[in-house]
């Protein structure tokens, strides 16, 4: 029941007759307040325009995040929230609202219609005039105005300000007084910040949040720490049943001015208005929504205001931390509690057991392991960092264009993010970086292999973003044991982290297999214990020029892979005055894993918190197999259809990789005409060039010529610069491959059914899935091939006859060219699969393992490139080949054995061969046959020499 102070003040309120009160009819112990007029107004203004423009000089503050949006209405108030009360905090934002057109910030709010008359725009959650329990006079007063009158709206902007971005406790004291930590700034503190770090300062405007429905969320129990108002709720809706001398009568608030709030015991008094019809229809009000009526009584609208602050306090803070990452304990004690903790403990034991060492040996190489991969974050290395880096993309490219970033700062605060980006570039551990900390997130922990951990570079990177692991540990229990450890360490400590799920870079351009060990572990640490849930961020990175380029296309052709080195960092510095095009990254549809959790029946907890040894069930095993998959649709769905991907699928496509300019700008339009018409996904970013422009942008570049022609100039790809561009090609060619899939099979037949067209596109589609990490479900893949032809029917690039016949346009057509060009990107794909079937087939079922079916294909590849192609390396790149005889292998097509590694198949892949014949030439078949027709001895020569070459690569190495 209420309590009976509660209950006087509640039902024996007296009632009013008119607009106005008296101090009598009050109740004797609540004295009423006149609001203070304002005082002084003009000096305050000059004050604050002095303050504000010696201000403006000493700090020029960065915008992070989008501006709030408001809606066109006048008759809402608009109030800035800040944390932490302090005259250059007020200041600064008043003149960050002047700048970017917002309501102001040092203005008075007046309504009178509602009582409100504040002198500025700004709540602060801890006021130094908060003396009721430090409760902020502001919103107190905000709440009690919200509660007394049903119209008003009132909306609140959380703002964040940072001084500095260190999060980690710096042992100078001259950085303690400078860069903003988890420490609330003092006033010496506070004029460093403006003299020192006044160019380092970042202010964010968060979503507004409309008071009453935070109220009404409160008082529903949806808020935190409101249990007390539901149980007034229930005594007060029993009460008001039985009570009918409520009829009509009003409880009536008093407005307190801010010199007034000043007393705590004015402040406790602060009342509810609500008017009270009957019994009845209170007690619907209670069952419908939150009765205003149970807070009107002081001590409730003080709960009620302490609940909301400590929401808005928990907000901010979660904001902050998003921004400054968790405090970090210096490397050496956080090798020490890795190696003591019991987890490691467990495995130390282990490794004495298994190698017969003693424990403090096994403890010695625990550390030094730990050692190896621990970061030693030093934020003046990342400043450092960032400083060489503005400067450094400003002569390599001429912009870093980012896609879809909101996104990852709408999950910054509630969860554990993970970025996952595709893998081009050793640009890439920098550029994604410096983008994440120049929007004002916390910089992620990047999973860097040993090979970077070179002198120079290597203590740089890892003292900026990199922890570095051995590329290969199959084996050393001890080493994953503290792996996983150090994973787990920084996933409950909610710092961010990023690896390549690659494992490497491609040197085709395609996405590679994902390698599947890093995301275990982050699930194994999510399944023994979890702070926040864990998302994952694909992000796309698209460049349209690349500094390995030339390294790529040799490793291709066979070179040896160059070893990172001091040398060859000073080499990649000699290419910073060419010209790089600009730089794409798009970050994909968060992927949450507790989604997956939920599909595949996977509970959290559900592995022991002391161990790291304890392995994954079947059902977590699948669980990591598909968020693999997902990760890689998802980075391509993110995609960046750039002006050079455009130039390098139109162009390569074409005879001798020529066209005439108008053709080319053409078939420039009609790509970019499909990607607009049927979007791969919502998430993919195409160019809004126009054709000419795409075409002069790639003669800046240096990629394609213009040839000068009497009768028309013709653009062809610059000398060299063909197996160039087909990495760009590759960036993009899951999103047309479809389209060319199908207007090869209609182009190579003239006439074909539909009926027949879906059908062999659905027996192949799974192999073009599987190598281009295709995201539409088999099941549904007659609606998605409909859709498709559809689009090209709209285009003209195929007829539609009687009967379902679907046909080729006039053979002199200019649609007829166009169709041309787009059905032979699909052809080298077909071509590797129907010659590595004929290999298969050609040997026989029980002759060849695995990895001798994809190495001959590769030396297969690369002959055939040379004689019969155009010499592009990524035709015969291993990881294609590895990828096909993975899907004939899943789909059962190819049966492995475990121990031998030996393939074994049916009649069954000849059937798969059989439906090339209706994409490629009859021509190539012959050629692709005799190319992979070898003897016993021929098999075995080049067997022979490949595994010695391996040797001789694994011998370097060591």
């Amino acid at each position: 029941m209420i309590p009976k102070f509660l209950k006087k003040r509640i039902f024996k309120a007296p009632v009013t007759t008119g607009d106005t009160a008296t101090t009598k009819d009050l109740d004797s112990d609540i004295r009423p307040v006149v609001p203070k007029p304002y005082s002084n107004a003009p000096i305050n203004q000059l004050y604050r325009k002095l303050s504000g423009q010696m201000l403006d000089v000493a700090v020029k503050p960065k915008l992070l995040g989008e501006l709030p949006e408001f809606d066109d209405d006048d008759n809402i108030l608009r109030f800035y929230v800040l944390q932490d009360y302090s005259r250059s905090n007020s200041i600064l934002i008043d003149l960050q609202t002047q700048e970017h057109n917002l309501p102001p910030a040092l203005v008075g709010v007046q309504d009178i219609a509602h009582d409100i008359k504040e002198n500025a725009a700004i709540i602060f959650l801890h006021h130094p005039h908060a003396k009721d329990s430090q409760l902020s006079p502001r919103l107190s007063r905000l709440v009690s105005a919200v509660l007394q009158y049903p119209e008003l709206k009132v909306r609140l902007v959380p703002v964040s300000i940072l001084w500095g971005r260190a999060p980690e406790k710096e042992d100078s004291l001259f950085k303690l007084l400078t860069a903003d930590n988890w420490q609330d700034p003092s006033i010496t503190k506070q004029l460093f910040n403006i003299g020192v770090m006044g160019r380092d300062t970042f202010v964010q405007f968060h979503p507004p949040q409309d008071l009453r429905t935070l109220i009404n969320d409160s008082l529903k129990g949806d808020g935190v720490g409101f249990s007390v108002f539901d149980s007034v709720a229930s005594d007060l809706k029993d009460s008001l049943a039985q009570d009918t001398l409520l009829e009509d009568r009003l409880l009536k608030d008093t407005l307190l001015t801010e010199g007034a709030l000043e007393d705590s015991e004015l402040t406790a008094n602060i009342l509810n208005n609500s008017a009270v019809k009957n019994s009845n229809s209170i007690t619907n009000e209670v069952d419908e929504a939150p009765s205003y009526a149970m807070v009107a009584a002081a001590d409730g609208n003080r709960e009620l205001v302490r609940s909301l602050q400590q929401q808005l306090n928990i907000y901010l803070d979660k904001q902050r931390a998003s921004m400054l990452g968790p405090d970090l304990s210096d490397r050496r004690n956080l090798v020490d509690k890795l190696v003591y903790s019991p987890a490691i403990k467990n495995a130390i034991e282990a490794e004495a057991e298994a190698s017969g060492i003693s424990v403090r040996e096994a403890r010695a190489l625990a550390k030094g392991y730990a050692n190896e991969m621990v970061n030693d974050y030093s934020h003046s290395i990342v400043r450092g960092f960032y400083k060489f880096l503005t400067w450094l993309w400003t002569q390599l490219y001429d912009g870093v264009e980012v896609h879809h970033f909101e996104r990852v700062r709408e999950l910054a605060a509630d969860y554990e993010l993970v970025y996952v980006p595709c893998h081009r570039s050793h640009v890439d551990y920098l550029l994604l970086s410096y983008v994440i900390y120049k929007r004002g997130l916390s910089i992620p922990y990047v999973a860097a292999g040993d090979n970077l951990d070179v002198p120079v570079l290597g203590p740089l990177l890892r003292g900026a973003v990199a922890f570095y692991i051995r590329r290969s540990f199959r084996g050393n229990a001890l080493y994953t044991a503290v792996l996983r450890e150090y994973m787990h360490t920084l996933i409950t400590r909610n710092t961010p982290i990023e690896y390549f799920i690659e494992g490497g870079r491609s040197r085709s351009g395609r996405l590679l297999p994902p390698k599947m060990g890093m995301l275990a572990m982050t699930v194994h640490s999510q399944l023994r214990h979890s702070e926040k849930p864990v998302v994952f961020i694909p992000t796309y990175i698209g460049y349209e020029r690349i500094m390995e380029g030339g390294t790529y296309v040799g490793e291709l052709k066979g070179k040896p892979k160059e070893s990172e080195s001091l040398i060859g960092l000073l080499k990649v510095g000699r290419k910073i005055e060419r010209i790089f095009g600009n730089v794409h990254l798009s970050f994909g549809t968060p992927l949450h894993l507790s989604d997956f959790m939920q599909k595949f029946d996977v509970p959290a907890n559900s592995l022991p918190a002391d161990r790291t040894d304890t392995p994954l069930d079947d059902k977590a095993s699948a669980m990591v197999d598909n968020i693999g998959v997902k990760v890689m649709q998802h980075i391509n769905k993110a995609a960046v259809i750039t002006p050079v991907s455009l130039l390098s699928l139109v162009l390569l496509s074409a005879p001798k990789s020529a066209l005439d300019e108008d053709i080319c700008r053409e078939q420039i339009a009609l790509y970019q005409g499909l990607a607009q018409q049927l979007p791969y996904s919502a998430d993919t970013v195409i160019t809004d060039m126009s054709p000419q422009q795409i075409i002069d942008y790639g003669i800046k570049l240096k990629l394609i010529e213009r040839r000068p022609h009497i009768l028309g100039d013709i653009i062809q790809i610059a000398g060299k610069q063909a197996a160039l561009l087909s990495y760009f090609r590759n960036n993009i060619l899951h999103v047309f491959i479809l389209l060319s899939f199908l207007s090869a099979l209609v182009a190579r037949n003239g006439r074909i059914e539909r009926s027949r067209l879906n059908s062999i596109a659905e027996q192949l589609y799974p192999f073009l899935q599987s190598e281009l990490f295709l995201y539409y479900p088999a099941h549904g893949l007659t609606e998605t091939l409909n859709k498709k032809v559809d689009s090209l029917l709209a285009n003209g690039l195929i007829v539609e006859l009687s009967d379902g016949m679907l046909s080729v346009p006039e053979t002199n057509s200019k649609c007829y060219q166009q169709l041309q060009v787009l059905a032979t990107p699909v052809e080298q794909s077909l071509e590797r699969y129907f010659m590595t079937l004929a290999l298969l087939a050609q040997q026989g079922s029980g002759n060849l393992t695995e990895n001798e079916v994809v190495d001959l294909c590769h030396l297969l590849g690369q002959r055939l490139s040379v004689l019969y192609a155009d010499d592009i390396p990524d035709f015969f790149d291993r990881a294609l080949f590895t990828s096909f005889i993975s899907a004939l292998t899943r789909l059962d097509y190819l049966q492995k054995d475990e121990e031998t590694g030996i393939l074994t198949f049916d009649q069954r892949i000849d059937l798969i061969a059989h439906h090339a014949k209706y994409v490629l030439s009859p021509d190539m078949m012959q050629i692709l046959q005799q190319v992979a027709s070898l003897n016993e001895e021929e098999i075995a020569h080049a067997i022979t020499e490949i595994s010695n070459k391996k040797q001789r690569k694994f011998g370097r190495k060591r």
